[in-house]
């Protein structure tokens, strides 16, 4: 049996329709190339295997993921895809149980040994530890703002009295009701196709991260970016996150893939704004923004806690010096924690609903 196979070449990236492989062609596959499997993948010599969602955004960053992976390594990198609770529920984000409804079959598959590494949306990750798994590498984060795809590029400002826009996140809402609370703003879930297409329908405009958007070549939907001041992203927006077995993060390969991937300034900002998440205990319910950043030297963290009306705010901000220590994470964590705590103090669990992680 064949697979067929293609080899990016370097710096290149793909659009996710990677070819096909399936467990018996695994000792045909060329090194240094990537495929993708239409069912589960055996392991086998000279083959990693990286989990991920079946949605075109998840194909598509996870098959960028997999190109420097085998580039680094010389394996032949094939992607495994997994359905997860989310992918099938309609329900409401908020209401399907709290973070982790994207990620936990993708942990089983990785314990199982299903699959050798898996990639997620870092904002999706729960913010507590998963037994036997670790967060081995944050690629270079991508655009972390959100983004209004509106009628006839409109923007924010423009949009009409009463507007209909829609989005499936607490926070969003209370951000787009604390700037326009004339709005009506509707849940809705569904792939990016098919918010998109709302908004020539029933919708004025969606709010949709720009990051997936412009992964997925749909950059030109946008109508407007909304600066990190007025719209602070969801904690982890616009990173990835690689996990792999704890056995398996210092084996030779293995090392080699992760140092390939990770980019400590954007682990940095990830780790800070998860912990700030999980000191918050917040879940997907709460309408929370961050953005943590590294610039001329200092390392700064900014969150907002929001009402779900978006009538009231709080937002606290630290900042320490740069250093080399926070490639350890210790430090990252450190300043999540203070801004949180900072929060709590000035009364953020009377705005959100906390105490909701998962």
């Amino acid at each position: 049996m064949t697979a067929t196979t293609h080899t990016p070449a370097s710096g290149s990236s793909s659009s996710g329709s990677s070819a096909t492989a399936d467990s018996s062609a695994a000792g045909t596959l060329t090194p240094g190339s990537v495929s993708r499997a239409d069912g589960p993948l055996a392991a086998a010599s000279g083959l990693l295997r990286v989990g991920t969602r079946g949605s075109a955004l998840a194909v598509a960053q996870t098959t960028r993921v997999a190109e420097a992976i085998a580039a680094a390594t010389g394996m032949h990198v094939a992607l495994v895809i997994v359905t997860t609770h989310g992918d099938v529920s309609r329900a409401p984000l908020a209401q399907l149980g709290g973070t982790g409804v994207f990620v936990s079959a993708l942990r089983e598959a990785l314990v199982a040994g299903e699959c050798d590494l898996a990639v997620h949306s870092l904002k999706d990750l729960p913010t507590g530890p998963c037994d036997g798994i670790v967060l081995g590498a944050v690629p270079l984060r991508a655009d972390p703002r959100d983004a209004l795809c509106a009628r006839d590029g409109g923007t924010l400002a423009t949009l009409p009295h009463g507007a209909r826009v829609g989005t499936g996140s607490p926070r969003r809402a209370a951000q787009l009701l604390a700037r326009r609370p004339d709005l009506l703003v509707s849940d809705i879930r569904g792939n990016v196709d098919t918010r998109l297409a709302r908004v020539h329908s029933d919708l004025d405009a969606v709010v949709l991260a720009a990051a997936g958007l412009d992964r997925i070549g749909r950059g030109d939907a946008i109508s407007e970016r909304f600066s990190l001041v007025d719209a602070p992203p969801a904690p982890g927006q616009g990173a990835l996150a690689v996990e792999v077995r704890e056995a398996d993060v210092s084996t030779e390969v293995m090392a080699r893939a992760l140092a390939a991937l990770n980019d400590p300034t954007a682990r940095a900002e990830a780790i800070a704004e998860r912990a700030l998440l999980g000191t918050l205990e917040a879940g997907c319910a709460a309408p929370i923004g961050a953005t943590a950043s590294v610039s001329d030297g200092i390392f700064r963290l900014s969150a907002t806690v929001y009402r779900l009306d978006g009538s009231e705010q709080l937002t606290a901000t630290a900042e320490v010096p740069a250093t080399p220590n926070m490639s350890d994470d210790a430090e990252p964590t450190q300043l999540g924690r203070t801004v949180a705590a900072e929060l709590l103090a000035r009364g953020a669990a009377q705005l959100a609903p906390l105490g909701a992680a998962r």
